[in-house]
């Protein structure tokens, strides 16, 4: 699964997937974005990020989901 904003190094953020040239983790703008951010709010906090980037953390996440396997409980 190759995004091109989205890097992971073990010495970065422990490993966490980050937006490319920053440490801000895809799950930071997840959690962000869960609890009722707008994309403007997450780029006025974060002004080195672009919408792009934003729009990469949540296809990276979408093709991450996309590979899960859900076990239905008995």
């Amino acid at each position: 699964m190759a995004h091109a904003r989205i890097f992971t190094d073990p010495a970065v953020m422990l490993g966490k997937p980050c937006i490319k040239g920053t440490r801000i983790t895809v799950e930071l703008i997840l959690r962000k974005l869960g609890a009722g951010r707008s994309f403007s709010d997450l780029l006025e906090a974060y002004p080195q990020l672009s919408e792009d980037d934003l729009r990469a953390a949540l296809a990276f996440a979408a093709d991450y989901m996309q590979h899960e396997t859900v076990l239905a409980a008995e």
